[in-house]
């Protein structure tokens, strides 16, 4: 089972193994009792929990709890004479020429933040040694002072944890309430306001998300649940329950990784490696690219300016989902997004109390979604709804309200053209060298305008591709990552040098998956390098060469490779490595994705049509399949709309579709067709 909770919509894939039977449902997110959603999917996919036995699970929880500032009350304990490196954070300025521009607002206040006497050098020697009775001090105040969780950030506590570790035996004794970060523990890299940063979300989140988990397993039990329980993570990999409760900052960006890790897999099963996904959901679309069937992963991230110092996939995220909210501006031009409906109202057409019009409205009028297949099995869309949701803005603007609903589809996907080449034009690739495989509840409503406009030559459908972020939940193994700062000249350095620093992480790495349940055979160890020319400010990571040969030469060679191929040009700089990385894998048994079988003859039949008003009022007949009755080798040209259980496809006049092995829908996209 894997149940991905998102801002509207939880999707729920069962899979049997043994018979290679999937089945893809969606239920309603439900914000104010985050776990009944979860088990409301188990009911919705008919799952006995006793006969479950691994459970994958992606939540917005602590993201929400972020964006909302409804995190615990925490304080953060620094070296003495470091107290403001949190709230000074960077001097750089993202927006140059925006004089109304304000940096977010930070997670706590000055009176939040506490002094201990403690220093360490960069390499890991005792400048001061702990001071317990300061510490002691703080921790009462803290214990006094009401607060949920604490940050520890030690300067150079990467490089020697032992007063990180010693402050925590304070807390633990003084204040056993508090929920304990150790900046240490989640990242052991320089860049002292970076490390600060992730321990601090991490603790701002820790006592929500572990409340939820402790109760989510609770429930469970209860229902007789004793497998394996997993969480995605940001990194794209997935981590137990228990681990996630210790360290939930990997979870904050772990909404979309599903989706990502499912991409991969399919790609090597199709044989088209490169792909830019589309991912939209209810709130948000998600862009990222799979290169030579991998995800592009980056170190560290960023929640609304706070930086995460962990393993990331690359991810760019935009308030474009079904439910973002059309509305007029101050110059009363329209707009859509970033604010959603969410799950509660939700769009119009859901019949719950919704009155703005969305997206998903606007669908519904030009008749990409129809009244006639309900979403999800039981949610039936009304149209005069959606149209009446429209009306208001439609009459300010002197428009019909399916006229204003063509605007909403078109500033959608301009808005979603933009994010797909933000990871791509903007980065130097060419959006015509990859296949667009786009999924989530609204990505097929999208995919043909947005491939057509930016020259993409095909689109992939995959099966289940309202639920596909969860399918991909199952095919993420557990994973770690471990680092350690050694900033020295490439040229000083042997094997030796390598062999030591991978060998203290690698036997951290086996302890931890082993007291995981992996045995040696379920474990896989990858390293990595950070390299940069010397006087850099980043680096770039290359993997560790393996077998013989001069490391020096080897890893030189491998730098210029990554440095031409990121930035376009190679210089005769002195090189110098940053970090030593090691990813450590706890292999899971993964699901096979079942072929689909072929049509012993004949071809598919519609079910019937839908007058589809995207390029005029007078509208245009579109043939209306249903996805469940289509075979492997199955053709259809549009125009055509293909509805199924959790999602729809759209396809215009000249696109051609084919059904592939596994399902997926592969769609050659015309260059005669008209863009909206």
């Amino acid at each position: 089972m894997a149940i991905d909770v998102g801002g509207t919509f939880t999707d729920v894939v069962k899979l049997n193994p043994a018979t290679g039977e999937m089945r893809f449902e969606k239920v309603a997110t439900t914000p104010e009792a985050p776990t009944r959603g979860v088990l409301n999917g188990f009911d919705k996919a008919e799952a006995d929990l006793g006969s479950v036995s691994m459970f994958n699970h992606g939540t917005t929880l602590g993201l929400n709890s972020l964006l909302t500032r409804t995190g615990a009350k925490i304080a953060v304990v620094s070296t003495a004479g470091f107290r403001d490196v949190y709230l000074l954070g960077r001097t750089d300025r993202r927006a140059m020429y925006d004089i109304t521009y304000r940096k977010p607002a930070a997670l706590l206040e000055r009176r939040d933040t506490f002094e201990v006497r403690e220093r360490s050098y960069f390499d890991g020697r005792v400048a001061l040694p702990f001071d317990e009775q300061n510490a002691r001090e703080v921790a009462a105040q803290i214990a006094a002072g009401g607060y949920e969780a604490v940050a520890v950030a030690f300067l150079h506590a990467y490089a020697n944890p032992a007063h990180e570790l010693a402050m925590k035996d304070v807390l633990a004794e003084l204040a056993p309430d508090v929920a304990v970060t150790l900046s240490h523990q989640l990242s052991r890299e320089y860049r002292e306001y970076e490390r600060t940063s992730t321990a601090v979300l991490d603790a701002y989140i820790k006592p929500i998300v572990r409340s939820y988990l402790k109760d989510l397993e609770r429930e469970l039990d209860a229902d007789g649940f004793t497998g394996q329980f997993l969480m995605s993570r940001s990194g794209g990999g997935a981590m137990t329950a228990d681990a996630a409760s210790e360290q939930p900052v990997n979870l904050i960006l772990s909404g979309p990784a599903g989706g990502v890790i499912g991409a991969a897999a399919l790609s090597k099963l199709i044989d088209t490696p490169n792909l830019i996904t589309i991912d939209m959901g209810g709130t948000s679309l998600d862009a990222s690219l799979i290169l030579d069937s991998e995800p592009v992963m980056y170190q560290g991230a960023e929640f609304e300016g706070l930086p995460i110092n962990t393993p990331s996939l690359y991810i760019h995220t935009i308030g474009a989902g079904g439910g973002s909210i059309a509305w007029l501006d101050e110059a009363g031009a329209l707009q859509v997004g970033p604010q959603s409906a969410g799950a509660s109202p939700g769009p119009a057409a859901y019949g719950r109390g919704g009155i703005q019009p969305t997206f998903t409205d606007a669908a519904l009028v030009l008749g990409y979604m129809g009244t006639d297949s309900p979403l999800g099995g039981d949610l039936h869309l009304d149209h005069a709804a959606a149209t009446a949701s429209m009306t208001a803005i439609a009459t300010r603007l002197g428009l019909s309200p399916t006229e204003l609903a063509r605007g909403v589809v078109r500033i959608s996907n301009t808005k979603i053209v933009g994010a797909v080449r933000a990871i791509t034009v903007e980065l130097g690739r060419d959006p015509k060298d990859f296949a667009l495989l786009s999924f989530g509840g609204g990505g097929g409503l999208v995919a043909v305008d947005v491939a057509r406009e930016l020259g993409i030559p095909t689109v992939v459908v995959p099966p289940g591709q309202g639920a596909f972020s969860a399918l991909g939940m199952l095919m993420a193994d557990v994973q770690h990552d471990f680092a350690r700062t050694s900033v020295v000249a490439l040229g000083d350095l042997d094997r030796t040098f390598f062999s030591d620093a991978f060998s203290a992480m690698e036997t951290e790495a086996h302890q931890v998956l082993a007291e995981e349940g992996f045995e040696a055979g379920r474990q896989q160890l990858h390293r990595t390098v950070d390299v940069r020319y010397s006087g850099q400010e980043h680096s770039a990571t290359v993997p560790f060469p393996a077998g013989e040969g001069d490391i020096v030469t080897l890893l030189t060679e491998a730098f210029a490779v990554l440095h031409e191929r990121l930035y376009g040009h190679v210089m005769d700089d002195p090189i110098e490595v940053t970090t030593v990385r090691l990813r450590a894998v706890g292999v899971v048994a993964k699901p096979e994705l079942p072929k689909l079988g072929g049509r012993a003859s004949g071809a598919p039949e519609p079910l019937g049509s839908r007058d589809v008003h995207v390029f005029s009022d007078a509208g245009e007949s579109y043939a209306l399949y249903a996805r469940e009755q289509l075979w492997a080798g199955d053709v259809i040209a549009g125009p055509a709309v293909v509805a199924e259980h959790t999602a729809t496809t759209v396809l215009h006049a000249g696109d051609r579709l084919e059904v592939g092995g596994y399902g997926e829908l592969t769609i050659s996209i015309s260059t005669e067709g008209a863009a909206l």
